[in-house]
């Protein structure tokens, strides 16, 4: 399935996934395909959990890595969903095999 993207100049990041919407900080980052296929996988997961537990889960998962690694960077690069979606980035066929819930393979 292919989802929308808007370009929202305003953002503070390259790209955001707020379903069904993907939002990228500038016209050229629509074509970037590894940080589309970033997104996607988060709208791919975000749908698996029905997407308002999915943001819940996102935050609540944020939140336990900050107290645990005392730096923003970290608590973000260690959400679950974010490990599967940085390490599937650049993997072109990732979104075609995916398998539901395939997240859970990332905890620590």
């Amino acid at each position: 399935m292919k989802y929308p993207v808007i370009v929202a100049p305003f953002l503070k990041v390259d790209g955001m996934a707020l379903f069904p919407f993907i939002l990228v900080k500038t016209e050229r980052m629509k074509q970037d395909q590894v940080l589309i296929r970033h997104e996607t996988i988060h709208l791919r997961q975000a749908a698996e959990l029905l997407v308002i537990p999915f943001y819940i889960f996102y935050l609540v998962n944020y939140i336990i890595n900050r107290f645990k690694y005392n730096s923003h960077h970290q608590a973000y690069m260690n959400i679950v969903f974010e490990r599967e979606a940085y390490r599937q980035e650049r993997n072109i066929t990732y979104l075609q095999t995916r398998k539901l819930y395939a997240w859970m393979h990332y905890f620590n």
